[in-house]
């Protein structure tokens, strides 16, 4: 039985599809997961390097900004819509899952109008334009934070589901702290601070820490950072120090989560996924430039959840970082408070979950 996965054009998009591509192969591995995506994302990069088939197709994002690009999507319409009932035909999916993104949309609405059964997955809190286009027509909605369950009008044959996010989950035998902290070469007993920005890194995040380190503000912690690639030349020498490590991208990162006592991130649903299923607390800086601020909006239902320390860029300083530091490392009551609350968002199992409960809709 074939399974078409549509989505991509980021990471944010991918990776959840790529998690769900394992998974369904793990519930059933009679299951072929067919993932589809856009010549101009990401996955052109990351999907020959899996081991699942895909398309790549001449789809194209609808800009929020730069306006006068989507005077052009008149014109691709036609071809969008030829290379979508291109691939269907060819693949006769039993059913089309979608996990956002301009990847998306497309593929799902074409499945419907051939009268194929539809599944949209939704990362944020506050859901994308795919999901709210589709959710009165897909047979299933499963949401990676309940929030955005308030800003859905599903259909009456709609199952809305709040399974979380789908993530590769951490493994069944976690990494030993302290085993991990010698493989890493950190020594004492010193509280480790992971901060990561993603494989591009995080500009605001970036420079606070930096300003950080070299005022020797942050003596008192391990650092584990990651700077992004295309920066980390700028920051590699702040390596130079005992219980500082400074890499590109940490990957894998399960030694870095397992020793881990406080995370600073983005807020990222993916990020948020991975740092609630490994039980973590985190400090959560936004990207205000994500599409519909829906990094803010992640970050204020984790904060409002008592899982996460929300952080605004626009408050973001040196000195007001090191603040919110000195408050967290101070009171280990309230710490432990946010890891329970990080934990019980967790959810590991997502993705098997929702491989589940969309094999039910055809089987």
């Amino acid at each position: 039985m074939k399974v078409v996965i549509a989505g991509g054009g980021t990471g944010g998009h991918l990776m959840p599809a790529l998690a769900l591509a394992e998974a369904f192969v793990a519930v059933d591995e009679t299951v072929e997961p067919i993932l589809v995506g856009a010549k101009r994302g990401v996955e052109a990069s990351i999907l020959p390097s899996r081991p699942f088939r895909h398309h790549l197709l001449s789809l194209q994002p609808i800009y929020r900004r730069q306006w006068w690009k989507n005077f052009r999507w008149p014109f691709l319409a036609l071809k969008t819509r030829r290379e979508c009932s291109r691939v269907l035909a060819q693949e006769q999916p039993a059913i089309v899952l979608g996990t956002g993104g301009y990847a998306a949309g497309p593929v799902l609405y074409w499945s419907h109008r051939r009268g194929l059964p539809i599944v949209v997955q939704e990362q944020n809190a506050f859901p994308g334009l795919t999901t709210r286009w589709l959710a009165r027509k897909a047979r299933q909605v499963h949401l990676g934070f309940p929030e955005a369950g308030e800003f859905l009008k599903p259909g009456e044959r709609t199952a809305v589901h709040e399974f979380g996010n789908p993530i590769s989950p951490p493994p069944k035998t976690r990494p030993d702290p302290a085993t991990a902290r010698v493989s890493l070469g950190i020594s004492g007993d010193l509280p480790v601070l992971l901060v990561v920005g993603g494989s591009q890194g995080a500009s605001a995040i970036n420079k606070a820490v930096a300003e950080l380190v070299r005022s020797r503000r942050l003596d008192d912690v391990v650092l584990l950072w990651s700077t992004g690639h295309h920066t980390w030349e700028t920051y590699s020498r702040l390596d130079e120090a005992p219980n500082r490590i400074v890499r590109p991208f940490w990957d894998p990162i399960a030694d870095g989560y397992a020793v881990a006592d406080l995370v600073i991130a983005r807020a990222g649903a993916m990020t948020t996924a991975e740092i609630c299923a490994w039980g973590l607390p985190s400090i959560l800086i936004p990207l205000p430039s994500a599409a519909a601020n829906h990094q803010q909006q992640n970050a204020k239902a984790l904060a409002d959840a008592g899982a996460a320390i929300h952080v605004p860029e626009a408050e973001l300083s040196p000195t007001h970082l090191r603040g919110v530091l000195d408050d967290l490392l101070a009171d280990a009551p309230g710490l432990a408070s946010i890891r329970t609350a990080a934990t019980t968002r967790g959810r590991p199992d997502a993705a098997s979950k929702i491989a589940n409960e969309v094999l039910q809709l055809v089987s």
